[in-house]
């Protein structure tokens, strides 16, 4: 109890930065990041706008119950991983939510990163393999996908990490992982057709459910 509420003030602190950068990155392809230092009600003193970014205190909700969650049920040797993974998914879950983009800005540290940390959670060359070969394979899935079926690269260049932290925990995982993707990417699109916010051919954002998908199948596999 007490490593979850710790988890959650930690997270709650995070949440300040990360809405920064959720709100600089939520802007459509081809145009400019944005400058701009939001309170956590969304406002901007600097340029004095009414609200950017996402909803007031959604990015810090989300990064206290992640940190409330990593902290109860991840192992410790894995907390670095899933704590640059929980950092770098709440903003690209917003950004994605909000603009339909996954920036290469954000994908390509978090895949630099997981590279470092993940022969770290675990020393054996064995694992180091199966974790390449679940990144490569979840990538060329998901090319596969976003060069047949209307969906955008950044779900592509997003995969591989993804696959590396699901390889980490074992092929079960991995397989679970993109069955829970795809449980909660329809969970997802039926919600907003029954509440009408989007039709049948609206594009939906697959990065939430990619990382969330990701997550539920880690700590399933792996927390204690």
């Amino acid at each position: 109890m007490l490593a979850a509420v710790v988890g959650a003030a930690l997270g709650l602190c995070a949440g300040v930065p990360l809405r920064a950068a959720a709100t600089r990155y939520a802007v459509p392809p081809g145009e400019p990041w944005r400058d701009c230092l939001p309170t956590p009600y969304g406002r901007c003193p600097r340029h004095g706008e009414p609200r950017v970014g996402p909803p007031p205190l959604t990015v810090e909700a989300a990064a206290a119950a992640l940190g409330a969650v990593l902290a109860a049920w991840a192992p410790g040797r894995w907390l670095p991983l899933l704590v640059w993974l929980a950092l770098f998914g709440t903003v690209l879950a917003f950004v994605d939510a909000a603009v339909k983009r996954l920036p290469d800005a954000l994908t390509r540290p978090l895949f630099l990163g997981t590279a470092v940390l993940v022969p770290l959670t675990d020393h054996d060359p064995a694992v180091w393999l199966r974790c390449a070969l679940a990144a490569g394979a979840l990538g060329l899935l998901y090319l596969l996908m976003a060069l047949l079926a209307p969906m955008g690269l950044g779900d592509a260049k997003l995969a591989p990490s993804l696959g590396a932290v699901l390889g980490l925990a074992g092929w079960r995982a991995v397989y679970a992982g993109l069955l829970y993707t795809w449980l909660l990417a329809a969970l997802w699109a039926v919600a907003l057709l029954a509440l009408r916010r989007a039709g049948r051919r609206s594009e939906l954002a697959l990065g939430p459910a990619m990382l969330l998908g990701t997550l539920a199948a880690v700590l399933a596999a792996v927390g204690g």
